[in-house]
């Protein structure tokens, strides 16, 4: 069993020493200047402590296990629309605000000029149209299965070393700077009359993986290329990363596990000397002006829902808000078509996103509720649990939290869930590997997915393709990508019989 989790469910005053240590370390990043909380009391973390404790019987499923955010938990329907439905605890107010949320986060954004000036101010460089069209039902996107399918839920991210790039005072940040002409990301779509970045080319390599029990997998490694650039070439030593959109369910309750309950799970030295050394990354906030704990995006580039958001209007749709204010959007001035092509802003909204909209997409981010488990005390997938943690999964996919006692967020206020992750960055090897740094996050190094709603994938996006760039065709393959850190939990899936890797998936299924 994880010693490392069991000391990261104790509260502060109660955790090892090495843990203390840790929390110590990262010091500047152990409070929550997003959240507007209620300190714990000591009954509080005494609590937390034992309801989040690893388990050690699997013979029947976990008190409140059933209900993966608490009372946020919404029932796990059979369509497509599995994810997208409101916390299951908001009021009748408030989910008219998550309405409205999910009525922008569809929109259709339309160039400028335009009549419908709520609507124009797209690109004029862009990846979609709309949130929904790269999060489709709010779920995972895919990579395109051939030349005739889109790429339109996946992109390359772009940087270039530079010694001279500020670092924030943050130590071990990685100086890195955008393409000088193609900026942070690449775009494959355009407004007419102005050249489009790239068109994303991938092709795979089969790699053959012997299983125990006779049985054999098959791997498809990627290559990808940025084909026909309409600006000439990348700077010397620019680092492409692949980036598929992930599921958007239960992201406010992310956010609001408390920052010092992550830092505890960290052990950036392994000095527990079980070969896994979970850190965090340590990113800039544009809100606070200050290093914050960083939790979204697939290295844990962003520190919040918010940020996440205003991030995601400007790169890709070309959206300017208060957090990125072109009109541009990724333009760089040697874009200068791009540049001088019309925006939507000037009018009533100053931004072609205000700062109210921002709010009602990040209030309906933050709300989409995640679905009740299924099947938990099936025999398989009880059995699959046990396999899930002898093997060290739970290393890094930590089962449960409990979040803060918040103000102004009631329904993600003090919940015990269950995401199965520790928010934190893992050396996951060479076969994974980037090779692009983010903030403090390495080129091997991912932060740990949530695996909650993992199992309804297919239901939703009508696909079972995983990991940060989709090469997994499903979850056998995606936990056979494994290496680094996880190596070893990989190896024992790989040892296991046909019977016990069955097990396993039942159990990932159900979450």
């Amino acid at each position: 069993m994880k010693t490392r989790s069991l000391f990261a469910a104790m509260s502060l005053l109660l955790l090892a020493p090495f843990a203390v240590a840790e929390v110590d370390r990262y010091a500047m990043i152990a409070d929550d200047p997003h959240l507007n909380t209620v300190p714990r009391t000591a009954d509080e973390h005494a609590r937390i402590a034992a309801v989040t404790a690893l388990t050690t019987d699997f013979t029947t499923p976990q008190q409140f296990e059933d209900r993966p955010a608490g009372a946020a938990t919404v029932r796990a329907t059979l369509d497509a629309n599995a994810f997208s439905m409101p916390s299951g605890n908001i009021s009748f107010e408030d989910e008219l605000l998550f309405k409205v949320g999910n009525g922008i986060f569809r929109k259709i954004w339309v160039s400028s000029p335009s009549s419908t000036l709520a609507s124009d101010g797209l690109g004029p460089l862009f990846n979609a149209r709309s949130c929904q069209r790269c999060h489709i039902k709010d779920g995972r996107g895919h990579a395109p299965e051939g030349p005739e399918d889109t790429s339109i839920s996946m992109f390359l991210r772009v940087s270039v070393p530079d010694a001279t790039a500020a670092v924030h005072a943050i130590d071990g940040y990685h100086a890195t700077q955008p393409d000088p002409v193609y900026g942070e990301q690449l775009q494959d779509f355009s407004l007419a009359g102005i050249a489009s970045e790239y068109r994303l080319e991938i092709t795979y390599e089969d790699v053959e993986i012997a299983l125990a029990g006779g049985e054999v997998a098959h791997l498809r490694a990627p290559t990808y290329t940025a084909a026909d650039l309409g600006y000439g070439p990348l700077a010397d030593g620019a680092m492409l990363s692949p980036r598929v959109a992930p599921q958007m369910i239960g992201l406010g309750l992310l956010e609001a596990i408390p920052a010092a309950d992550i830092l505890a799970l960290a052990d950036p030295d392994d000095l527990d000397g079980d070969g896994v050394s979970g850190r965090p990354n340590i990113v800039w906030s544009r809100v606070h002006d200050r290093p914050m704990l960083g939790r979204f995006g697939l290295k844990a580039g962003s520190p919040s829902v918010l940020e996440q958001s205003a991030g995601a209007f400007s790169g890709d749709i070309g959206i300017s808000n208060p957090l990125h204010p072109s009109g541009a959007g990724e333009c760089t001035p040697a874009q200068t078509d791009c540049i001088d092509a019309p925006h939507g802003e000037g009018d009533a909204r100053g931004f072609e996103v205000d700062q109210e909209i921002l709010n009602l997409v990040t209030f309906y981010s933050r709300n989409l509720g995640v679905p009740a488990r299924r099947d938990l005390d099936d025999p398989d997938v009880l059995r699959g649990k046990a396999l899930f943690y002898d093997a060290g999964c739970v290393a890094c996919h930590q089962p449960s939290f409990v979040t803060h006692r918040l103000n102004d967020h009631p329904e993600q206020s003090f919940q015990l869930i269950w995401p199965y992750t520790d928010m934190l960055l893992h050396d996951m090897g060479a076969g994974l590997a980037d090779n692009r740094p983010e903030a403090v996050a390495n080129g091997q190094e991912w932060r740990t997915p949530p695996l909650w709603g993992i199992g309804l994938t297919r239901q939703v996006s009508g696909h079972t393709q995983f990991l940060h760039d989709g090469r997994a065709r499903n979850l056998l393959e995606a936990v056979l990508w494994h290496g680094g850190e996880a190596q070893t939990a990989r190896d024992r899936v790989v040892d296991m019989t046909p019977l016990e890797r069955a097990a396993l998936l039942a159990f990932l299924e159900s979450l």
